[in-house]
Order: structure tokens, then C-alpha cells, then sequence
């Protein structure tokens, strides 16, 4: 095997984080148990008591379509787990990988599309959070102010945990797991005692081909997916990284599959197809159908969710910043994102991100609500999120297919099959998304282009990078005369 010449010197840019400063020892309080509650908690939000709703609109195709979907996550989960143990600095996840493999500028529209996903996908939680709060509370008709202020309420309370510490946000993360997987679990056993076959619908339902049914389903089930890499991207909070980012990442993944597939294929089967359809709440109706209409029924359900999307939110918190934070120290992102406190919690990302989710859901309420709100930004999240994938992917295939390698035989086909099959999930991700979600995530990655441009630009002045060889006025040709 060849050896490729040393890579040239780089003059790193003093941060927050350079090894003189207590944010290099950052508070690694993520063992694989945390590790993956964060991964099974950013999962499983509130988005999982309002997907069968969504669902039903494709029909029992759907049910079909989650499978497959679940399968490209556990493989993704693999993937980050691979690149983990391979890539010396790991910390900001795919950020990390794709930057590794193919650069600055590779590793900045990562981090910049990963950012966007990250607090759009906040936003969309909070929208679904918003419904069982007013379930919980009987709100009835709220108008959009009210809506809002559960939004913000939603929002900033994880942020304040977060800003506590690492400690204290693990410990929720921990109990909130919990919580959101007994009553779950109970609906996704006891509740198949419960079914009744005539209440599931057709196989498509959608009113148009299958093509159409399949539409409908893979866009709230690849958003249910995005989590799967929260342990890769908070690697530097994740004691023993090389070995616990990629067994987080696939039991945490593997086990929120199984309960999807299980708790939707349960609710499809207990509430009648016609009321399952757009219910912004069917849990409620699935455990009426187990336990009767008592008052109880509906606000235990309401209270799972709630403490269920307080969960994810916080650990998505926890990841809006340390993709961020992980650019920043390296000069490709805005340098304020490297801030940090003592114990090396983002402060300043933490605010930044959580106050671009309040904007977002200020914006989508001020024109829509309920599932309307929600699906809108679950197409957003869902394409912008399918581009660091897709790079994270390609990275691992370039090292694969490059004479780096150290797989052979049978490994060498597992890991090309695994990083192929992520290729082209992270595509359909994005094609199934829609020409509007694709359209405006196309927008909101070339608005990151400029930024890097001052970016570039700050790192030459500092010397921290080389500067693009000029041609001189010397050695210019008159004017008038063909180089």
C-alpha cells in the first residue's frame, strides 16, 4: 500500500477550545447508556403521537414503508459508528467526517445544513408538543398567541437545562426515556389485544397510485428517523467515543424502530381509519379504545407526550450546538458558536439556535396550524438533513474505494453495501420531500455560501490558511493582447 505525503502544516486558530482552555477537557458525561437514551430520546419525540395520523393517509402501505425506512436507519447508525472509530477528531459527528474526507468547504455546507436541520426539526417537535399540551390542559379553539406562547415554552425550557450542564441534561434525558417507553410500549403489546381488523384501512389510501401512498409515508417516517447520528455529532460529550458512538447509535436506533413499527401498526388497529386519518391526537382514541372514555384515559396519554417531546427537545438542544460549537473551533463557522463555559457547554449556540426555532415557529404560525405546521416543517427538516448524510456516506465510500483502506474480502463488500445503501437512502430522503421543501432548502443552503466566503477570508488574514495564488501585474498581458 502506497504512503501519501505528510499534509501540510496548519496554523489552527486560537479558541475557546485550543488545548490551553478547560472547554479541551470537556465534561464526558455520555456512557453508552446516556449515549443512547440521547439517540432513542432525540428519536422518539412527540412526533411519534401524531405520526399514525399521518399514516393512515397512505393506507396499511405505510406500515411497509416505516420498515424499509427503519432498516436505512439502523445502516446509517453502522455508518456513523464506522466513521467514528476511523476519523481522528470525531467531535461534531458528520460535520467531522466530511470534513476529514473532503475539506473545509465540504465540512462547512455540512455543518451549515445540519444547523438548519437542527433547529427546524425543534421547531416541528414543538409544533406536535404544542397539540398534547392543550390536550392535557383542555384548550380548546386556541388562537395562534397561545399557540405560540406553549411553543416558547417548549423551546426554552430544554434550552435552560442545557445551559445548566451536561450533567443535568443527561439526567433528564435518562428519566424522560423512561417515561415516553411504558406507556408506549404499553399500546405497542397490550394494545394488539385490543385491535380490531376492521378498523385498519385500505393498503392505499392515499386516493391516487402507490407511488403517491409511498409519498405520503416517507416523509413524517424519514423525519422520525433524524436522531440517529446525535450521538455521533455529540462524540466529545461520549465517554470511550470509538467504541460507544456506533453501539449507541444502533441499539438506540434499532429499538426506536421496533417500537414504531409495533405502537403505529397498534393505533392503526384500534382507531377506525376514518377518525385515525388527520387526528392531530390518536393516542387518545387508541387507549379510549383499551380503557374506556374516562377523563384519565386522554390526559395520561396527553402527559406522556408532553414529557415524551420535553425529552427530545432536550437532547436536540444539546445538538443544535455541538455541531456548531465543533465549526466553530475550527474556524468554519461563525466564532461566537465557540464559546463555552467552564465545563465546555455552548452557551452562545444554544441561545443562537433556540432562538432561530422560536423565529421559525413564530413564522409558521402566523399562516397555518396543527398538522398543517407540523408536516411543513418536518419536509424542511427532513431534505436539509438528507445532505450531511449523504456527504457522511460518500466520505466513507471515497476511503473505501482509495488505497487508505485496511478492509478486505468480505468486510470490504459489507462496508461498500452499507455505505452504497446510504447513498441512496440519503437521496430518496430528499426526493421524497417535495419540489417546495427541496426548493427552500435549496435557498437556505446557498445563503450559507457568502457567509463562508467572510469566513475563508478571516482564516487567510489570520494565516490559518493559504491564500489563492494571484496572477501578478508583472506577468500580465498588455491589455488588448490575448493571454
Amino acid at each position: 500500500m502506497a504512503i501519501a505525503p505528510p499534509p501540510p502544516a496548519r496554523i489552527e486558530p486560537e479558541s475557546p477550545a485550543s488545548p490551553s482552555s478547560p472547554a479541551e477537557s470537556r465534561e464526558r458525561a455520555l456512557g453508552l447508556p446516556s449515549a443512547t437514551a440521547l439517540v432513542v430520546g432525540s428519536i422518539i419525540g412527540t412526533g411519534v403521537f401524531t405520526m399514525p395520523g399521518v399514516l393512515a393517509g397512505a393506507g396499511t402501505s405505510s406500515i411497509l414503508v416505516l420498515a424499509v425506512i427503519s432498516v436505512g436507519a439502523v445502516l446509517l447508525g453502522v455508518l456513523f459508528g464506522q466513521l467514528t472509530r476511523r476519523i481522528p477528531t470525531s467531535d461534531g459527528g458528520l460535520y467531522a467526517y466530511s470534513r476529514h474526507e473532503f475539506g473545509d468547504f465540504a465540512g462547512y455546507l455540512t455543518a451549515w445544513c445540519y444547523w438548519i436541520t437542527a433547529w427546524a426539526g425543534n421547531a416541528a417537535i414543538v409544533s406536535s408538543w404544542v397539540l398534547y399540551v392543550e390536550s392535557l390542559f383542555g384548550i380548546t379553539n386556541p388562537s395562534a398567541l397561545t399557540n405560540l406562547g406553549i411553543a416558547l415554552c417548549g423551546l426554552w425550557i430544554p434550552a435552560a437545562v442545557n445551559l445548566a450542564g451536561a450533567r443535568q441534561m443527561a439526567w433528564l434525558q435518562n428519566v424522560t426515556v423512561v417515561l415516553k417507553f411504558l406507556p408506549l410500549l404499553l399500546v405497542g403489546v397490550v394494545g394488539w389485544f385490543f385491535v380490531r381488523t376492521g378498523d385498519f384501512g385500505p393498503f392505499n389510501a392515499s386516493g391516487g397510485s402507490l407511488y403517491s401512498a409511498i409519498g405520503i409515508a416517507a416523509g413524517v417516517a424519514l423525519f422520525s428517523f433524524i436522531g440517529v447520528e446525535c450521538a455521533s455529532i455529540a462524540a466529545g460529550r461520549v465517554k470511550d467515543p470509538r467504541r460507544n458512538v456506533g453501539r449507541a447509535s444502533v441499539l438506540g436506533t434499532a429499538a426506536s424502530a421496533l417500537l414504531y413499527i409495533a405502537v403505529s401498526a397498534a393505533v392503526m388497529g384500534l382507531v377506525s381509519h376514518h377518525a385515525l386519518v388527520g387526528n392531530g391526537a390518536p393516542f387518545v382514541d387508541a387507549f379510549q379504545t383499551m380503557f374506556g372514555h374516562a377523563t384519565w384515559v386522554g390526559k395520561l396519554v396527553a402527559a406522556t407526550a408532553v414529557v415524551s417531546g420535553i425529552g427530545a427537545l432536550n437532547g436536540w438542544t444539546l445538538v443544535t450546538a455541538e455541531m456548531p460549537w465543533a465549526a466553530a473551533k475550527d474556524g468554519l463557522f461563525v466564532p461566537q458558536f465557540a464559546k463555552t463555559y467552564r465545563d465546555g457547554t455552548p452557551w452562545f449556540g444554544i441561545l443562537v439556535s433556540t432562538a432561530m426555532a422560536s423565529a421559525l415557529i413564530a413564522i409558521a404560525y402566523s399562516g397555518n396550524s396543527g398538522l398543517k405546521v407540523f408536516t411543513y416543517l418536518v419536509d424542511l427538516s427532513v431534505v436539509t438533513v438528507a445532505i450531511p448524510y449523504f456527504f457522511s456516506a460518500c466520505a466513507q465510500l471515497s476511503y473505501l474505494v482509495s488505497r487508505r483502506r485496511t478492509v478486505d474480502g468480505w468486510r470490504l463488500a459489507r462496508d461498500l453495501s452499507i455505505a452504497s445503501v446510504s447513498i441512496l437512502f440519503s437521496l430518496w430522503v430528499a426526493f421524497t420531500s417535495g419540489y417546495q421543501a427541496v426548493y427552500q432548502a435549496m435557498l437556505l443552503l446557498l445563503l450559507g455560501i457568502p457567509i463562508y466566503a467572510f469566513l475563508k477570508a478571516r482564516r487567510e488574514r489570520l494565516g490559518q490558511v493559504a491564500e489563492p495564488v494571484e496572477l501578478s501585474a508583472a506577468t500580465q498581458p498588455p491589455e488588448g493582447q490575448q493571454p
